[in-house]
């Protein structure tokens, strides 16, 4: 397919009428650029262990919005392969993904789920709901289920910011399993390899209504847990100052934390762990 014609104008794929899927246009006139695309010939199958994994992520809502977390490692195998990923990416104003699974795979699918966002509210001139986000996200994984049969799965989890949703507004979490299954979480989620310690985690220290000042250390943790039980979870680095990314979305939306409140919040959950290493009770 030709970008451009002879006269310097887009090539008539541009022109042809369609949905408002971006992901369905590239199907149908450059599939080879879809993360979803094959990456082996027929009878070849992939060795996991070669690929760049990433782990624990999770979401927990607030009474403002809801928080999304994840740890920076990226493991291959047995090997350390990153220390200092990004898990953690805003997708619009109000929506943010955080991804575990194979690392090259899982940019790619939320650098183009990003494009499909904004590609849709272009073409209808509207934005999509929060749930038709979670949809569209839903269909781009299933359509990867092919490379995670060959152990190459994405798992997303994506949060976000419903404005419709009552009075104010609510933060909301949606979890996904490697064949496109979409499930609305309450409360909090975790997905990846440490996810059932973060998930323990939660299970004791979230309370509904929290402010953002409570759900942080929660968040971190739950992260904690994680890392202490799962080898591929990386907890807070803090001899090369490397901690957890943690992002909030409200009304206002999208909101990384400052790193040095993210370093400020580490060093006192390191601190706690030293005088309470099995981490905080449930409160009463």
């Amino acid at each position: 397919m030709a970008e451009h014609d002879i006269a310097g104008l887009p090539a008539e794929e541009f022109f042809t009428p369609g949905s408002s899927s971006f992901t369905e246009f590239l199907a149908a006139h450059r599939p080879g650029l879809l993360p979803t695309a094959p990456p082996f010939p027929d009878g070849v199958r992939a060795a996991p262990d070669r690929f760049p994994h990433g782990t624990t992520v999770l979401a927990l809502t607030f009474r403002d919005g809801v928080l999304i977390a994840g740890d920076r490692r990226a493991t291959m195998g047995n090997l350390i392969a990153q220390r200092d990923l990004e898990k953690v990416h805003p997708t619009d104003d109000h929506t943010a993904v955080a991804f575990a699974g194979t690392v090259g795979l899982a940019v790619d699918m939320v650098k183009l789920y990003r494009v499909e966002l904004t590609h849709f509210e272009k073409v209808e001139g509207i934005p999509m709901s929060l749930k038709a986000k979670a949809t569209r996200l839903a269909t781009m994984i299933r359509q990867n289920l092919g490379q995670a049969m060959q152990g190459l799965p994405v798992v997303p989890l994506l949060v976000g910011y419903d404005r419709t949703a009552g009075e104010g507004g609510n933060g909301r979490i949606f979890g996904y399993d490697v064949a496109g299954g979409l499930y609305e979480k309450r409360d909090f989620h975790a997905e990846g390899s440490g996810a059932p310690y973060a998930r323990g985690a939660l299970k004791k220290l979230f309370v509904p209504g929290m402010s953002r000042r409570q759900a942080a250390p929660a968040a971190l943790q739950a992260l904690y847990d994680a890392a202490d039980e799962d080898s591929a979870t990386g907890g807070p680095d803090l001899n090369r100052r490397i901690y957890p990314i943690l992002a909030v979305i409200t009304e206002d939306g999208f909101e990384r934390l400052p790193e040095s409140e993210t370093e400020e919040l580490s060093r006192e959950t390191v601190a706690q762990r030293q005088d309470r290493p099995d981490g905080p009770h449930a409160t009463a």
